[in-house]
């Protein structure tokens, strides 16, 4: 269902045995297809996407790695469920000062690989569960060889702290609110501090303090249309070694945590296509979600097979799109089920995705923010752009702070 959202279950079923010829298959009714997936379960599935979850990019594939260590960046996003009674006590809807409104929300919160875009873990529950209380699930999945890149949503001591204590680092944009103090000011602009929480506590203080390096810069965007957006940044690391770490390059690697957006792209528009789920059912949605999971992340490990077999290729020359009506079309077609040749890394998929590659250097370009269901809010017109454009971008490193 994965793979082919718009059909029925008889006729996923159509699609599954259309390809198998003169052999004589079995035609369920529809409802015999759904009592079939309620026995088959979650645990199955989640087991799945378990087995398949984890980093793909080889040490070699330098776009998944800076100065030796994974590149990883952690997000969160919101599904929307169907609006029937057994879902909503489980995965509630927005509520306004009057009512609810919109679809149940499902949050989902996912470690993801830049440059690759794997699935190394991903969790998912309500919506009134904020991502930091996910995001502190996922922390068994961090360990010493990366780097962990997030948003300002993620800038909590406590949970900075426990990140520091899986032996991974971090880089990630400060909130506004938070004024560092110049502790040690360093060649490039820089400078160390410690951070620590405000929140007293009787007998235990204001609780552990955390060492980090601070980066401000000044980052102005030029779109094609010659509109500008200068935006003040500030980033907080545990990378404290400047000569080996340079501010500038890590403000431009700070630009890979975009590619947790592109994963969440993948599945919610090229996989989804922008419906809502289908399941009707708590233990159907979850399924669901799996289901979705494990298809993305087994469609990347079939690009991680290609540019194993071809290292000239680079990661960011496959589309996902190809990849996913690839897969689909030959699962219609059944071919393969019988296997004649040696098995290769490459395959049939490989070969039409190595028909069809995509430019390794992309343009960058800022992503249109148009909602296309109405909403209660006007459009924001000085802030975010109605359609995509090309965009040229510079940075000014802020020597020694930032005073207001």
């Amino acid at each position: 269902m994965a793979f082919f959202e718009r059909s029925s279950y008889q006729g996923v079923w159509g699609k599954l045995t259309v390809g198998l010829g003169d052999t004589v298959v079995a035609h369920p009714c529809a409802s015999s297809l759904s009592r079939a997936r309620r026995r088959l379960g979650v645990a199955p599935l989640r087991a799945l996407f378990t087995v398949l979850a984890g980093p793909v990019a080889t040490p070699a594939q330098t776009c998944a790695f800076y100065r030796g260590r994974r590149v990883v960046a952690i997000d969160g996003t919101t599904l929307n469920a169907p609006d029937e009674p057994a879902v909503t006590w489980r995965y509630p809807k927005h509520i306004g000062p009057v009512r609810e409104f919109g679809y149940p929300i499902v949050r989902l919160v996912a470690l993801v690989e830049c440059g690759t875009r794997a699935l190394i873990d991903a969790v998912f529950g309500p919506d009134r569960t904020g991502e930091i209380s996910y995001a502190h699930r996922l922390l068994g999945s961090l360990d010493g060889s990366m780097l962990l890149l997030a948003d300002a949503y993620y800038d909590a001591v406590g949970f900075l702290t426990a990140v520091s204590d899986t032996g991974a680092a971090f880089l990630l944009r400060s909130t506004r609110k938070r004024r560092p103090t110049i502790r040690h000011p360093l060649p490039d602009g820089s400078y160390r501090t410690f951070i620590q929480s405000n929140n007293y506590r009787a007998g235990r203080g204001y609780g552990q303090r955390l060492e980090v390096r601070v980066i401000e810069a000044w980052v102005t965007v030029t779109l094609a249309d010659g509109t500008r957006r200068t935006e003040l940044w500030r980033l907080l690391t545990t990378l404290l070694d400047a000569e080996r770490h340079p501010a500038m390059e890590l403000i431009e690697l700070y630009h890979r945590r975009w590619q947790a957006e592109t994963c969440y792209f993948s599945l919610k528009t090229t996989i989804l296509d922008g419906r809502i789920l289908r399941s009707r059912t708590v233990p159907g949605l979850e399924q669901e979600i799996y289901a979705l999971l494990t298809v993305y992340q087994a469609l990347v490990r079939m690009a991680g097979d290609l540019t194993t077999a071809h290292p000239e290729l680079s990661p960011r020359q496959v589309s996902f799109t190809i990849l996913l009506q690839a897969a689909a079309d030959q699962i219609v077609a059944g071919n393969g089920i019988t296997i004649t040749e040696p098995v290769t890394l490459v395959g049939a998929i490989g070969h039409v995705v190595l028909a069809n590659l995509v430019p390794e250097q992309r343009r960058w370009r800022v992503k249109s923010r148009m909602l296309k269901r109405y909403s209660k809010y006007p459009f924001n017109r000085t802030r975010h752009p109605r359609k995509a454009q090309k965009y040229t971008l510079h940075t000014e490193v802020i020597p020694d702070g930032w005073v207001p």
